[in-house]
Parts: structure tokens; sequence; C-alpha cells
């Protein structure tokens, strides 16, 4: 992805983040030169990566693959083991109309994923197979907590204010119909790293081409910034 674009979907996702009535954390808007000035007081915001997250996945075409992300708080992997800290994670996520996230599922993250606004958010449901395939098994699945079973294969529509429940091993992909949506999820701790499981290999995170200066740095790119 060119810098220029990741640099304009952060300015449309702002204006349609606050018309949904939420607001973003400070540390949304520091700049560049910002972070060369920080030090080990912002330690959590790197180490949990927190923050912007655009992707293409890889596939050079965000607009039929790819997603919008923020993450506003996230503990740490190893929390999971001791139950101390913080042991969950809350992001937003905007996702276009038609615009498809892969195949996925997590090992470890069971995650509730809100329609927030706009219009109408789908998922499409399998179960996973030992093997990591699509099983042809009904998925149940708990929407506002009222527990429903769907074919392999199924599709669930979350309208503004609706929520669904996904566990383990669950395989789902999603987009958005009659206009984009924000997205919340609340889970428990996420790892972009390492409990993705794509169905079909895929990159996570994008390659960019700096065409121009970042107006605000993707967690992936606080590693070349970020100097404590």
């Amino acid at each position: 992805m060119k810098r220029s674009e990741i640099n304009a979907i952060m300015r449309e996702a702002d204006a349609f983040i606050k018309r949904q009535g939420f607001y973003l954390p400070p540390f949304a808007y520091w700049t560049p030169s910002d972070w060369a000035n920080k030090g080990e007081e912002v330690r959590e915001i790197v180490d949990n990566a927190l923050g912007w997250d655009i992707t293409d996945f890889g596939k050079g075409n965000y607009a039929e693959f790819g997603l919008f992300l923020f993450t506003v708080r996230n503990g740490s992997p190893d929390n999971l083991k001791t139950g101390k800290g913080k042991i969950y994670a809350e992001k937003l996520m905007i996702v276009r109309e038609r615009q498809k996230t892969p195949m996925h599922f997590h090992w470890n993250k069971i995650e509730d994923i809100i329609n927030r606004g706009g219009g109408r958010f789908l998922l499409q449901l399998y179960n996973s197979t030992p093997e990591g395939e699509l099983a042809d098994t009904d998925v149940v699945v708990s929407v506002d907590g009222v527990k429903q079973t769907i074919p392999a294969g199924g599709k669930i529509t979350l309208l503004p204010g609706e929520s669904i429940t996904l566990e383990q091993y669950m395989y789902h992909t999603f987009w958005a119909e009659g206009g984009q949506v924000l997205v919340g999820e609340v889970s428990a701790v996420n790892d972009d790293h390492h409990d993705n499981r794509f169905h079909a290999p895929i990159g996570r995170f994008p390659d960019v081409e700096e065409d121009e200066e970042p107006l605000h740095l993707l967690v992936n790119d606080y590693a070349k910034y970020y100097r404590p």
C-alpha cells in the first residue's frame, strides 16, 4: 500500500468514527515527530501494539480485501498465563461495503464483534476440522446471548447494536452491506503475530511504499520511529 493511501484512509476513518459518536484516544494523533520525543512512558502502547492498523492482507486491493483497525487497549499474552494485568483487548474496525476480510480463526482469542453503527454487518461462519480445514458441521453461535445454530457456511447479519461471540477455532469472514460499518471488538488479549490462522496463507500486515510522510504511525511502524 502507498503511504498516501494509508494517510487518506486514516483521515476518512477518523471522520467516520466521530460521526458515529466515538472518539479515539490522544495517542492516535501523535505525529512521527511526536514519537521521536517519547520515552519509556509509552512502552505499553508499543509492546501491546495499540493504535492504527490498516491492511490489504498483502493482496494490493484494499477496496476488495482490506480492513481498518484501531486497537484502543490490549494486554500482553504473558498476562493470560499469570491471570494478572490486562487480559482483555478492545478494537475498532471499519468495514467498507463489500470489502472482505479473509477467512480465519483464532487459536486462543475469544471475541465479541459488535455493529456499532452504519450499515449491515455480515459474517460467514464455519467450524474448523482438526486439520484446519472448513468443517461441514453446523455452527452453534451466540448472538447477543441467544444461541443460534446455522449450517456450515451460513451467514449471520448484525444490525447496529447487535453483536456475536466468536469462539476459538471458529472460522469467519465478514463484510458490510448498505454502507460501511463501525465495528467494535471486545476480546481476550489480542496477538496478531501468533494467533491468526488464515484458511489461505496471506500477509497480515501490508508492505508500505513510502510516497509521502506518515500522518500517524501504524503499529508496524513503531520499530522504525520509536527510539526510547
